[in-house]
């Protein structure tokens, strides 16, 4: 029949989970603004419920009890409506006063309807006589609608308010309601051997002892949802900071090894060597145009840049190591080695250099000058694990992230956009199956050498 507007999501220590700060949530704008967005379409929802409410309510009261003293009652239906319009209008996330303000109006509103005489009402029946109609389960209306504000403290204050305000009531109606003393008298003479049930029909008595079972009770139910919805603030808190953790590992993982971290995270954890395709990436040639150009269109650069290399890696299932500058490291079987991981470093560098033919596409319409890219590529093994004591960071090292950079040098000297190794080569033909000699477009160098190396390596580059 009623609801309660959510007059916060609790943020506080008592409410979060154990590995949740309140400065976490607080400082996690996406986390705020959809539970803003959740709040206001709760309340939208639950003022179409309370209007749809007592719309059947007004239908009801007619066809129960038809009399014209009965639109003293669709007045006050009226009136709710109206609280639940302001309850929509003022509700917010956070502390508001005039929240708590319409919360009390709502329940005051409601036991005055529940309890007081229709003064329009010409029967002159005893005022306690109300309580033979067993209003009070409406109570319970609001109390579970109160369910919606997303906050325990609003549905214990709802529970405590409400009893409190019955209790209220019902002293009024003792203390100054109309009484009928005949009709006492009447049941005393007709049950002279049975006094209990005598008070228990009598409509002159409040029954105090009925009133504190039900706000008894009412309070234990409003405890259990407080409990409840406590717990449910914990599990959407909870869950809130795993999205936010998910995406900053989105920020450094493909989508697929995010699920899979999601779900093991001992492949953080182990120290391990593995093989895997090691990439670098480096703009041809930024120093000097860096030097010449304004701070804010070298950082527009790079981060037009940035943005399409770093989505050719996660789409090619590859792992963001870090960037460097103009440049950046990635691996491909990192946490976790597949099965194709050499051919998706090879597809990932071609479609790189389709992004650069795009990118320069769109620097030319502007009349900026085109950037030139060069990529190394390497397969063997590195050295997987977490460094650091408490900064940890996830490190791909080893020689053959050493290789890769070199190959990447090794570009400007070859005049080769990308150069990648015969051990990459290799590997690509055993996962591709196919023993493959040569690659489409690439040349064959024969002794190159490789700072670092003491002996020379056949690569493959591809003007």
């Amino acid at each position: 029949m009623t609801d309660q507007p959510a007059t916060q999501l609790d943020l506080t220590k008592d409410d979060l989970p154990d590995h949740l700060r309140v400065e976490d949530v607080v400082q996690n704008r996406f986390a705020l603004a959809a539970l803003e967005r959740e709040k206001r379409e709760g309340l939208e929802l639950a003022v179409r419920a309370r209007w749809i409410g007592l719309a059947v309510v007004a239908v009801l009261i007619p066809i129960l009890n038809f009399h014209w003293s009965m639109l003293y009652y669709h007045a006050l239906l009226a009136l709710l409506a109206y609280v639940g319009w302001l309850q929509r209008r003022f509700g917010r996330v956070g502390r508001s006063r005039m929240e708590l303000l319409l919360i009390l109006v709502d329940l005051a509103l409601m036991c005055f309807a529940l309890t007081f005489p229709n003064p329009f009402d010409p029967r002159p029946w005893p005022d306690t006589v109300v309580y033979q109609f067993d209003n009070f389960p409406y109570l319970y209306l609001i109390l579970a609608s109160a369910t919606l504000a997303y906050s325990w403290r609003t549905i214990f204050a709802v529970g405590i308010w409400g009893a409190l305000l019955w209790v209220l009531t019902a002293v009024l109606i003792w203390w100054f309601g109309r009484t009928d003393p005949d009709i006492s008298r009447g049941l005393a003479e007709i049950l002279p051997h049975d006094p209990e049930l005598a008070e228990m029909i009598d409509p002159n008595l409040v029954h105090w002892n009925i009133r504190l079972q039900e706000i008894v009770v009412f309070v234990i139910v409003a405890f259990t949802l407080a409990i409840g919805v406590r717990r449910f603030n914990q599990l959407l808190l909870g869950n809130a900071a795993l999205e936010r953790e998910r995406a900053n590992l989105s920020r450094y993982f493909s989508p697929n090894v995010v699920d899979e971290l999601s779900r093991n995270d001992e492949p953080l954890k182990q120290v391990r060597i593995q093989n895997v395709a090691v990439m670098f990436v480096d703009i041809v040639g930024f120093t000097g145009y860096a030097a010449s150009r304004d701070a804010h269109e070298v950082i527009a650069t790079l981060r037009a840049f940035h943005s399409r290399m770093e989505t050719d890696v996660f789409s090619h299932g590859g792992t963001l190591d870090k960037f460097l500058g103009d440049g950046l490291m990635a691996t491909f079987g990192t946490p976790l080695a597949g099965d194709r991981d050499a051919s998706n470093a090879l597809d990932c560098a071609r479609a790189m250099l389709q992004s650069v033919d795009a990118l320069n596409a769109e620097r030319a319409a502007l009349g900026a000058p085109a950037i030139q890219v060069s990529i190394g590529l390497h397969y063997g093994p590195v050295v997987l694990g977490d460094i650091g004591s408490t900064q940890l960071e996830f490190a791909v090292i080893g020689n053959t992230v050493n290789v890769a950079s070199r190959l990447e040098a090794l570009t400007r000297t070859l005049g080769a956009r990308i150069v990648l190794s015969d051990d990459m080569r290799r590997q690509i033909a055993a996962e591709q199956m196919a023993g493959l000699v040569e690659l489409p477009g690439f040349e064959r160098q024969d002794g190159a050498a490789i700072r670092g190396l003491d002996h020379s390596l056949t690569v493959w580059s591809l003007p």
